[in-house]
């Protein structure tokens, strides 16, 4: 009964795939990246104009993304892309990072379906704002520290 199970299955997976790139069923069915960071330096939580939800999660160091995962209770074609997307990220600068282009993504795989074009943007999307949010956090840091050095130079004044 397994092997009969196991037939169904893959010629299931067939019709779903069918029209798709090879490089998007590899991806699509080894997906990179999944998971949650429990120390992130940065995490977003984005709902794209479908209703699929993506997280992503961020570890930076040196100004480069050292970890990144995401999870999403979306469709195949946004695990796919998110896959894709925190793949091509990890070990970027964020300014590398921010030059991938939902067209990048749609390339890669040799063209997403039109009903499908979405999830490359919504994963972008994500990732900017992942990095956003990162360096928005970095710059309030920042200016807490020189608010406290211009506190401690107009006391010794």
């Amino acid at each position: 009964m397994t092997q009969k199970h196991d037939k169904i299955a893959q010629d299931l997976q067939e019709v779903i795939l069918e029209g798709y790139s090879e490089k998007f069923k590899n991806e699509f069915l080894k997906p990179k990246n999944i998971g949650k960071i429990k120390d992130s330096d940065s995490y977003v939580s984005i709902t794209g104009v479908c209703g699929d939800t993506l997280e992503i999660y961020l570890v930076i160091r040196d100004g480069k993304i050292s970890d990144i995962k995401f999870i999403t209770d979306g469709c195949g074609a946004t695990i796919t892309c998110a896959s894709y997307v925190t793949r091509t990220a990890k070990g970027k600068s964020l300014e590398e990072a921010l030059r991938i282009k939902p067209e990048d993504v749609d390339k890669y795989f040799e063209g997403l379906p039109e009903e499908h074009k979405h999830c490359a943007k919504l994963a972008v999307i994500t990732l900017t704002a992942a990095i956003e949010k990162y360096r928005n956090k970095l710059n309030k840091q920042m200016n807490r520290a020189k608010a406290k050095i211009s506190r401690r130079k107009h006391r010794a004044k």
